[in-house]
């Protein structure tokens, strides 16, 4: 089956949370589908299991428009299912996965575990970008040549701002790109098999700025990043506890 990604299908049934497919649809709107997966909280506790074990939703139904968890699987098995990772309370979706229902062009990905990924959504910054640095056109970050948009939400609101359409930016799709298949490898955890601890870097080299503005990303080459899990979290601070000798005891004159 094919999907339109503004919300109708070659086939009869039109299904899924994108509606009948009402070719007087504004093409300016967001379709339902992609203003719930940038507006849905993942990662929480999943209600349907909650006495289960590793029940955090890091599963987006694309025919329902809402997070599922990995015990949730068996019930969308029919459905198109998009995973979403974490990387620092953030959410990100691998490119190659993304660009089959949206044009990413100019959005900067960057890298984890050797694949590339977009930032669903903007994300919080000390420092907005001063001068002629290239920006993000929404939020300001501080971005690579040749790239406009820091995530997937930043690219979507500056067209609707900017009336542009977004049926343009929207690809048809085989929803069996998205079947259920593809989480044969997937720990009820979330997450893969093969990924042990994450890094991330911007896909592309470039200057350090952003590493002085967002302490999200590491621009630091790859072998300087792996120093253990204490060091990674805290850099710069080192704690010893054993190392201090105590002096001779002073005693006061007798008088």
């Amino acid at each position: 089956m094919v999907r339109d990604m503004m919300g109708t299908t070659t086939t009869t049934s039109s299904g899924g949370c994108g509606g009948g497919g009402d070719m007087n649809m504004n093409m300016n709107e967001k379709p339902a589908w992609l203003e719930r997966l940038m507006a849905e909280t993942f990662f929480g506790a999943c209600g349907v299991h909650q006495d289960r074990r590793k029940n955090e939703k890091n599963v987006f139904c694309l025919h329902c428009c809402l997070s599922i968890c990995p015990h949730c699987l068996s019930s969308h098995r029919s459905h198109p299912l998009l995973q979403v990772r974490r990387y620092v309370y953030h959410d990100v979706i691998r490119l190659d996965d993304l660009e089959k229902l949206i044009d990413c062009s100019n959005i900067q990905p960057y890298t984890i575990n050797s694949a590339k990924v977009i930032f669903l959504n903007q994300r919080p910054q000390s420092r907005t970008c001063k001068g002629p640095a290239n920006s993000c056109f929404t939020c300001d970050r501080i971005l690579q040549e040749p790239f406009h948009f820091c995530s997937l939400s930043c690219k979507v609101d500056y067209m609707v701002y900017a009336g542009q359409s977004l049926g343009s930016i929207l690809h048809r799709f085989d929803e069996s790109d998205f079947a259920i298949s593809q989480f044969e490898g997937l720990r009820v955890d979330g997450s893969e098999v093969t990924e042990e601890d994450t890094q991330i870097a911007p896909s592309s080299s470039y200057s350090n700025t952003e590493a002085t503005s967002n302490s999200v990303i590491s621009c630091e080459p790859n072998n300087n990043v792996k120093k253990g899990k204490a060091n990674r979290f805290l850099p710069g601070i080192v704690l010893s506890l054993g190392s201090r000798r105590k002096g001779a005891p002073h005693r006061a004159p007798l008088s």
